[in-house]
């Protein structure tokens, strides 16, 4: 009955038998060597991969891999940022650097980026699973102030269990004192990158950097809700089709694969 059970399991989710048991390759290596790579960083801003690997004293494939993995990229200056962070009230541990995403709903990073519309901006928020990498919050607002990322955080958790760990850049948003108190109120440890260390929210850069190449350009759209119905579509497709290059599938897809594998382990 067992066997039978795990069979019809696979058909329902339409993948192969053998694929219930899918684990991660390698993960507590690559995370500890995404953790090398960006302590180097730290010390070292301007480093490319070719140099890092010299600094750790390794081949520079792997290093290439993991970033690409993590979405980090060295710090390049080009000209005025358009987002500055002043007067961080308390600067928070990066949580990320010690702490491994073990299952769902653990750790939960966010972010937000701006799309140019109409001679203006449009501001996406969202918050990232970090072990299934499907974006759980998502918020889209005509400014970035701190109602963008508290509602992307909203989203969030209406919808999933509170996660351990909520890491963040240093932005004004993230360090209001509504959205601390958010967070404290539902027992969330806050990590944060280091100041002036964007490399270390490198997760939500790299998907922005997807998503906007998924999005094509805006200027198609004639109204406003186009757009923003266009953004949920993106992001729709990203969770349940598009296939992620750390999990060799969609975000959803890992999540079922990673739950059937579990509920096996406990019926076996």
């Amino acid at each position: 009955m067992i066997t039978k059970s795990k069979t019809l399991r696979a058909r329902e989710l339409g993948v192969s038998r053998s694929s219930l048991y899918y684990r991660q390759k390698k993960p507590d290596k690559d995370w500890i060597l995404k953790c090398d790579i960006e302590t180097v960083l730290r010390e070292h801003p301007s480093y490319g991969s070719p140099r890092i690997a010299l600094h750790l004293k390794r081949n520079h494939k792997p290093i290439e891999r993991v970033m690409k993995l993590f979405g980090i990229k060295a710090y390049r200056r080009r000209g005025k940022r358009w987002k500055k962070t002043k007067n961080i009230k308390v600067v928070y541990p990066n949580l990320l650097l010690t702490t491994f995403p073990q299952y769902e709903n653990h750790i939960w990073v966010s972010d937000f980026t701006y799309i140019p519309f109409q001679g203006k901006f449009v501001y996406v928020a969202t918050v990232e699973d970090l072990f299934t990498r499907k974006i759980v919050g998502l918020a889209v607002y005509t400014t970035h102030a701190t109602q963008l990322v508290l509602s992307a955080f909203m989203s969030a958790i209406h919808n999933n269990p509170r996660p351990l760990i909520f890491h963040s850049d240093n932005g004004s948003e993230y360090d209001s004192d509504i959205f601390i108190q958010a967070l404290n109120t539902v027992g969330i440890q806050i990590s944060r990158s280091a100041p002036g260390c964007p490399w270390e929210n490198g997760y939500q850069e790299s998907f922005y950097d997807k998503f906007k190449i998924d999005l094509s350009d805006p200027s198609r759209f004639k109204t406003l809700g186009e757009l923003v119905y266009e953004i949920y579509q993106t992001i729709y497709k990203y969770n349940y089709s598009r296939i992620h290059t750390a999990l060799k599938m969609s975000p959803v897809q890992f999540a079922l694969k990673v739950k059937e594998s579990y509920n096996i382990q406990i019926q076996g």
